[in-house]
C-alpha cells in the first residue's frame, strides 16, 4: 500500500511539473489561451475512441503537454514574431521535435513520451519531419497528436494570423486528410461530441456541430 501511495504522489508531482512546462511553452509561443492542455484533452478523447490502453493514453497526454519544448529550448525569436518564416528559418525550426525529445528525456518523461514528442510532426504521406515516417510507421498516438495539435493551433490566434473559425479549421483538416493526417484519425476527430476544447477562439466563432457522416466523407481513403 505504501508503494502505491508513493507512486500516486510521484504521478501527481510529475503531472504538475509537466503542466508547468506546458504553460511555459504556451507563453513562449505567445498563445493567449491554453494550448497544450487543450491538445491533451482533444487527443485523449480521440484515443478513447480508438480504445488505446490507459498507459498509452497517459503517455499521449504527457506528450501533448511537452510537444513544443524543443521550440522553447531553441529560443528563436522568429517563432514569436509576426510574418512568414524564411526557408532557412523553416529548416531550423524542423529541428525542434528532435530537440523536444531530448528535453522530454531531461524532464524524466518515459521513452514513449519522448518518441511521441519526436514524431508529432510526421505526415501520413511521409513528407513530415524529422524522420519522414509514413502511414502506419507513425505510431497511432503520434498520428492523433498531429491532428489535435493542428486543430488547436488553427482555432487560436497566432502572431502571423487570426484564429480560424471551427468550420474553417475542420475544412482544412478534411483537405489535408491522407496527406498530412491519418484519414481514420480525422474521421474520428470530426465525429467527436461537443466539448469545450473544440471551441474556436475566433472572434465570431460558431457552435461546433459533429459530423456524423464522417465515415462517408472518408470512405474513399480507406
Amino acid at each position: 500500500m505504501a508503494t502505491a501511495h508513493l507512486d500516486t504522489e510521484h504521478d501527481r508531482l510529475a503531472r504538475e511539473a509537466y503542466l508547468q512546462l506546458a504553460s511555459a511553452a504556451d507563453r513562449f509561443e505567445r498563445y493567449e489561451n491554453p494550448h497544450a492542455v487543450r491538445i491533451a484533452a482533444l487527443a485523449d478523447r480521440v484515443a478513447q475512441a480508438f480504445h488505446l490502453a490507459p498507459q498509452d493514453r497517459k503517455s499521449l497526454r504527457t506528450a501533448a503537454h511537452m510537444h513544443d519544448l524543443g521550440e522553447v529550448a531553441m529560443e528563436r525569436e522568429y517563432i514569436r514574431r509576426e510574418g512568414s518564416l524564411t526557408e532557412e528559418e523553416r529548416l531550423d525550426l524542423a529541428r525542434h521535435p528532435a530537440i523536444g525529445e531530448q528535453e522530454a528525456a531531461r524532464a524524466s518523461a518515459d521513452r514513449a513520451v519522448q518518441l511521441l514528442v519526436r514524431w508529432h510532426h510526421e505526415w501520413w504521406n511521409g513528407c513530415g519531419y524529422p524522420d519522414a515516417l509514413r502511414q502506419n510507421e507513425i505510431p497511432l498516438a503520434a498520428r492523433i497528436l498531429r491532428v489535435a495539435d493542428s486543430y488547436a493551433a488553427l482555432t487560436d490566434a497566432r502572431p502571423y494570423r487570426p484564429a480560424l473559425s471551427e468550420a474553417e479549421a475542420r475544412q482544412q483538416i478534411i483537405e489535408r486528410a491522407a496527406i498530412e493526417f491519418d484519414p481514420a484519425v480525422v474521421s474520428v476527430f470530426l465525429s467527436l461530441p461537443d466539448m469545450e476544447e473544440l471551441r474556436s477562439f475566433a472572434r465570431s466563432a460558431e457552435p461546433v456541430v459533429s459530423i456524423d457522416e464522417s465515415e462517408t466523407l472518408f470512405s474513399s481513403f480507406s
